[in-house]
């Protein structure tokens, strides 16, 4: 299958970082620094949804602005000891792409972002965070801004996410969608493409300069 494009917006957590074992260390160990247990945890969907909505499921809004403090600390000092790497042909991906063609769009803040992807060594020109947008996933804002900092249209990107509330979001910004199954069994995923990881895409760039997204199988 062949998909045509001008840019691709790529979530970063399990879509281009596997980042999930320093998540629930970094959450753990934040949790139990406010007597949670991981079960409590656990009730809340957390995949592509803000620290800050999450948070706000779990405490009273008075311990709010403070405990996010204390969870980027968590976040960041995890990344950095080494605890995130690339999901499968994310480098190899990123690297046939011209650098102006793409962009991440996550709903962690900038300095947790910027510590899991450049752990990975995955350095981005540009990034839209939960800090840039007033709405979250599945809102399509994040993606929309990411296509105007591109300067390319809308309809003419492809994203690519692991989360169905990333996947929503970029549906409702008329985007074509690539699935990863690298959280969510294919059955919860409702994109154009669904695939294992990123090894199953490959692109070419056109004498145009558009692109041309391959999906093996």
């Amino acid at each position: 299958m062949r998909l045509p494009a001008d840019a691709l917006l790529f979530d970063s957590d399990e879509t281009l970082v596997s980042s999930l074992h320093s998540v629930v260390r970094a959450w753990t160990r934040w949790a139990q620094s406010y007597g949670l247990t991981p079960a409590d945890v656990a009730r809340v969907e957390v995949h592509g949804r803000p620290a800050a909505a999450i948070v706000a499921e779990l405490l009273p809004a008075e311990q709010v602005a403070q405990a996010l403090v204390r969870l980027e600390e968590a976040e960041v000092a995890d990344a950095a000891a080494g605890g995130v790497v690339p999901v499968p042909g994310a480098v190899e991906l990123l690297a046939s792409l011209p650098v102006d063609r793409w962009a991440v769009v996550t709903s962690a803040n900038r300095r947790v972002a910027g510590a899991r992807l450049g752990q990975a060594g995955i350095h981005p020109k540009f990034l839209v965070t939960v800090d840039d947008i007033t709405h979250h996933k599945p809102h399509p804002e994040p993606f929309l801004l990411a296509a105007e900092q591109l300067g390319v249209d809308p309809a003419r990107c492809v994203v690519v996410e692991d989360a169905p509330a990333g996947l929503a979001a970029g549906r409702a910004a008329g985007m074509a969608t690539i699935a990863l199954t690298t959280t969510h069994r294919a059955q919860e995923l409702e994109a154009d493409v669904t695939v294992a990881d990123l090894t199953a895409l490959s692109v070419q760039v056109m004498g145009d300069g558009r692109l041309e997204i391959s999906v093996a199988g």
